[in-house]
């Protein structure tokens, strides 16, 4: 009994994260051909990609990129969707962009003694626009999630780790069990 118990919980070690993988895949090319009417399957993620091509392509030339301005004054302007279209271009730009924002990794002393520590990222190394001369601001992500939580200390208890940032990150989000 014990070497089938074991078997089976190794067995959805592998089976699971390949199953919700492919099913999240698979919903995605479903829903994006429902939303686009696309009666082949596939087609809808197809057109989303080259279209995503292209719009990068046009925003490398003079027109495309007054074009963008233009879209992005109108987005900036608008009052709820300011809040969205900033937070999302954002956390995109921290990413993928040309101003990546989550390439410092730190260890934040959480105690005087410096016995307890979390991992992030510094984000603003100057706090003194908000009057908290010395202080830095440090992203630290919650494990298993997208979100996480900004932190505001003394630049003395932050540490940098000489670390690849991804790296970081794949420890933070996965509870500390990834080595990636």
């Amino acid at each position: 009994m014990n070497w089938l118990l074991k078997n089976f919980l190794r067995g959805l070690i592998i089976v699971v994260p390949i199953a919700v993988t492919l099913y999240i895949l698979y919903e995605s090319f479903i829903r994006l051909d429902r939303l686009l009417a696309l009666p082949t399957p596939g087609l809808g993620l197809l057109i989303l990609l080259v279209a995503t091509v292209l719009i990068g392509a046009l925003a490398s030339n003079i027109v495309g990129r007054n074009v963008l301005r233009l879209t992005e004054v109108v987005f900036t302007r608008a009052p709820i969707i300011r809040i969205i279209y900033a937070a999302i271009k954002d956390l995109l730009e921290a990413f993928v962009g040309d101003k990546k924002r989550f390439d410092k990794p730190v260890a934040v002393s959480l105690t005087a003694a410096s016995d307890v520590r979390a991992l992030g990222f510094v984000t603003q190394e100057d706090l003194a626009f908000l009057s908290l001369p010395g202080e830095v601001a440090v992203y630290l992500p919650f494990s298993y999630s997208i979100a996480g939580t900004l932190v505001v200390v003394p630049r003395s208890r932050v540490e940098r780790l000489d670390a690849n940032s991804a790296s970081i990150m794949a420890l933070i989000v996965s509870g500390g069990v990834s080595r990636v």
